[in-house]
């Protein structure tokens, strides 16, 4: 009863924290850490510890899925390289540094166990980044960094933590042991996470029950979760693996009904977890300090004072690092354009040369389609750099979350200072959301950072809607196959699709007026089908375009919702 009585009032304050934040401007997940704070300490309020399970098994897992089934295959490709270095070799560099930093302050706590503070304490939470940068309109390529270094560090710094851990425990035969540990944690993850994507959009490709359907969603995270960790791998990877794959077979395999469905439910249960994970931050602070019981070993105030000189070291260490990731983001466009240079050549060498033979057309279309797309790259590279004042904001955005805080309290008991680094941890991830992120609006515009530019959005949606309905409209070059009639259609009707032209007035009599009249001779549905074959070439021209990365994500987003609209529109007058 109790419980309910609380999940209750939760709701309530992340729902009410959430609206007020957007009229302050500033990111809901910091106002709920600091509400959070503020209601521990009332008078009534119970101790509130929660186990590190419920949060790394259960909430995580559909957290990292809402949010990889949202982020374009394309543009994560694209900035893979950045992404790596910020998710993989920043957190094993920040987590052996930091860690020896808390090495050389606490005498009782090995230099294991300090690694594996610094990986608790080393991966970045994007939420709040994320959040603001899209309130204050952050380059979209940059929010991209921020979202996919997000969705991936959590994984190096888990691993990297249970190997620390092992180490520490004395049950790692040699640091050897523990690179195979943790490049089979992310291989066995990739298998998994491609299995479970693969297997789920597929079956539920078969599904035509929006219940069902959604059923089956809920569950995939968790699928890919599981069976992973079982094996020993990474079960974060693993449900970013099927998260991006699955986002990215959606237009192709699910129905437009059932992909809006997914968008509205997976909007909602990250808007609830993400933002309830923060709130419980907050409310768990009177109970970290209370579990501080020998104080002359290390002080409440002591474990306080670490946590800022941690925090402090992590933006000194991020900094550092950002540094020759910027120089070599400005490298990698070089090399595109010698690469995209040496293809144009091969690809004029076979202009000026007649294909005599077959394997001489495949290498000629393999090259094409490699230009197309490194082309493409290139100029959003361009259009896109990520220059010093895009380094500032990626060096002041890694603000700490709930997988900071969870990892900590899945310390083993028997590790020395284990309330006081749990406290430690708590402090980094606190500080670093209210400080960094109450600063970083200012931060970007001060720096004059400015987003995707609208009015260019716009005109680039016109010019994929004008390729979209060009491809669609050349089924109406022979409406008898593209309506699936033998008689022949009647040309009011193939003009009325192609001037887009819909009244459901005109549906309502038809149906009312004709239900006599056998449905395949009703000029309502044919024009329906006609209407969805074109909707059906579109998307397949959407799919093609997004292949070759000629357009932005976001736009090729708003015009698949934009077909998923209408598709949905005209199967509802089906029924």
């Amino acid at each position: 009863m109790e419980l309910g009585v609380y999940a209750v009032i939760a709701v309530a304050v992340i729902v009410g924290v959430a609206a007020f934040s957007r009229k302050l401007g500033i990111a809901a997940p910091i106002i709920l850490v600091i509400v959070g704070v503020t209601l521990s300490f009332l008078p009534g309020v119970p101790d509130i510890e929660v186990p590190p399970e419920i949060i790394l098994d259960g909430l995580l897992p559909p957290i990292l899925y809402a949010a990889a089934i949202s982020v374009p295959l394309t543009d994560f490709r694209r900035n893979l390289a950045p992404i790596a270095g910020l998710s993989v070799v920043l957190v094993v560099i920040t987590a052996f540094a930091s860690g020896f930093v808390l090495f050389t302050m606490l005498p009782d706590l090995n230099l294991a166990a300090a690694i594996a503070l610094g990986a608790i304490i080393s991966p970045p939470d994007a939420v709040a980044a994320t959040s603001i940068g899209r309130k204050l309109g952050l380059p979209p390529r940059l929010l991209t960094v921020l979202e996919g270094e997000g969705l991936v560090n959590d994984a190096t710094a888990l691993v990297l933590l249970r190997t620390a851990l092992a180490a520490a425990l004395g049950t790692l035969a040699t640091p050897w042991a523990g690179v195979v540990d943790f490049l089979s944690a992310v291989l066995i993850a990739l298998v998994v996470g491609l299995v479970v994507g693969f297997v789920s959009v597929w079956v539920r490709s078969k599904l035509n029950d929006p219940v069902l359907d959604t059923a089956l969603s809920v569950v995939v995270p968790f699928a890919a979760f599981a069976p992973t960790e079982a094996l020993h791998g990474s079960g974060v990877l693993a449900v970013v693996i099927a998260g991006l794959y699955t986002g990215h077979a959606a237009p192709r395999q699910f129905s437009a009904q059932a992909r809006i469905s997914d968008q509205i439910n997976w909007r909602t249960i990250q808007f609830l977890l993400e933002n309830g994970v923060f709130l419980l931050i907050g409310l768990e602070l009177r109970t970290l300090v209370s579990d501080v019981e020998n104080p002359e070993v290390l002080s409440v105030w002591n474990a306080v004072g670490l946590g800022l000189i941690a925090v402090l070291s992590l933006i000194v260490i991020r900094f550092v690092l950002i540094v020759p990731l910027i120089f070599g983001l400005r490298r990698r466009a070089e090399l595109a354009e010698r690469s995209v240079l040496r293809e144009w050549l091969m690809i004029s060498y076979f202009r000026d040369h007649p294909v005599r033979y077959r394997w001489q057309a495949l290498r000629k279309q393999r090259a094409e389609q490699r230009y197309e797309r490194h082309r493409t790259d290139l100029e959003e590279y361009r259009q896109e750099a990520i220059d010093w004042k895009g380094g500032v904001v990626l060096g002041w955005a890694g603000m700490r979350g709930v997988v900071t805080l969870a990892a900590a309290q899945s310390l083993p008991s028997d590790i020395p200072y284990r309330p006081q680094l749990i406290l430690i941890a708590f402090t980094v991830a606190f500080v670093s959301l209210v400080v960094q992120g109450g600063t970083l609006p200012w931060l970007i515009r001060t720096l004059g950072l400015q987003g995707a530019d609208a009015r260019e959005d716009r005109r680039l949606l016109a010019q994929l809607l004008d390729d979209l309905s060009e491809a669609g409209l050349a089924v109406l070059d022979d409406p008898e196959t593209a309506a699936r009639t033998s008689s022949p259609v009647d040309p009011e009707v193939v003009e009325r699709v192609r001037q887009s032209s819909y009244l459901r007035a005109e549906s309502a009599w038809e149906r009312a007026l004709l239900s006599d009249t056998p449905q395949d001779s009703r000029p309502h549905h044919v024009y329906r089908t006609l209407r969805l074959a074109v909707v059906d070439a579109e998307r397949e021209r959407l799919l093609l375009e997004r292949s070759r990365g000629s357009y932005p994500s976001r736009v090729l987003t708003e015009a698949q919702a934009l077909l998923d609209l209408e598709e949905t529109r005209l199967r509802s007058r089906s029924r």
